[in-house]
């Protein structure tokens, strides 16, 4: 079993495959040019599989695949094959921006993907295209709609802003109600590399803006999950990520791992210890002896917070796209 500096049981890795993403979304990375980490600087899947092992066997049972967009790396499929074979039970996900599901969602079902969270942000094409300055939402909703049919379990992010696509909060409720699932609004989570111009809804604000003409009813946290679950009109649970709240920290269960090998305990903060020596090395006691620190050096909380919603926020300079959100 893992346990961090201050005795939360961690047992959830989160893997970035890849740093590339085809979207240029504004709370992401909206200045950085299409460019790439050089291959020879990522791990390979037989590097990252390396660590992975033992994080398996140490207590992880939850492993999630991201980016990045992680479909932008090839042989992805055989990599989730990998995971699969060596535990058929764990609870393995990804999270895609849907755009090349269409083309790929069968083979990541059969190699024993379980789950996807897919970031749908606008039902308005021009809105969709504000926000990731490209022409997407006709791609991103048949990736949608394949991965249903081939019978992945499907989770929407909606990151509501002010302006842009606060006034589709019901809407996207709706499309997934319609499609029996759920949808996670996520507070806009400041950091130094997206656009300057955006502003993110509190949580509160897109409560209100759920509550109009609906009733809803707090449900709570589940386990570790950093979601805040509610009940809509007593038959439709929707969730609220709220990292600004003070109890959003107190049962973290997860450490992130980058294509580049760098194993970070916070998504936060900028902090991290590098396994990738130690895997193209096959020095497993020198991997475990990094896991060891990093989660004994895991901080207890971000630097986000409301309690003084009038004063300048504090921004991250973590890049979400080097670990995956």
């Amino acid at each position: 079993m893992l346990i961090d500096g201050h005795g939360r049981t961690v047992n959830y890795l989160r893997v970035s495959v890849t740093e590339r993403c085809n979207f240029r979304c504004q709370y992401c990375m909206p200045e950085k040019p299409f460019s790439w980490v050089p291959r020879e600087n990522l791990l390979s899947f037989e590097e990252l599989f390396v660590f992975m092992k033992v994080a398996i066997d140490e207590g992880v049972t939850k492993i999630r695949i991201t980016g990045g967009e992680p479909l932008l790396r090839e042989g992805l499929d055989k990599f989730i094959k990998m995971i699969h074979d060596y535990k058929p039970d764990i609870d393995l996900a990804l999270t895609t921006n849907a755009y090349l599901l269409p083309q790929t969602a069968q083979a990541l079902k059969d190699a024993g993907l379980k789950r996807l969270n897919i970031s749908l942000d606008s039902l308005k094409p021009e809105i969709a295209h504000k926000i990731a300055q490209k022409d997407v939402l006709a791609q991103v909703l048949k990736g949608i709609d394949k991965a249903l049919e081939v019978g992945l379990g499907v989770k929407i992010n909606m990151v509501p802003l002010k302006g842009i696509n606060d006034d589709e909060i019901l809407d996207i409720i709706n499309y997934c109600r319609d499609r029996k699932i759920k949808v996670r609004f996520i507070e806009y989570m400041e950091n130094a590399h997206a656009s300057k111009a955006i502003e993110g809804m509190h949580g509160r604000e897109i409560l209100e803006k759920v509550k109009e003409g609906h009733t809803i009813r707090a449900l709570g946290r589940e386990g570790a999950s950093p979601s805040f679950n509610y009940l809509l009109d007593e038959e439709y649970e929707f969730g609220l990520i709220d990292p600004h709240k003070h109890d959003f920290c107190e049962n973290c269960n997860r450490i992130r791992l980058t294509a580049e090998g760098n194993l970070i305990p916070c998504l936060y903060f900028d902090e991290a210890m590098s396994i990738a020596k130690a895997v193209k090395e096959g020095d497993i006691e020198a991997a475990s002896e990094v896991l060891a620190t990093v989660l004994r050096d895991k901080p207890k909380e971000n630097r986000w917070s409301e309690e003084n919603p009038t004063e300048e926020k504090e921004v991250s300079t973590r890049a979400f796209y080097e670990t995956g959100g």
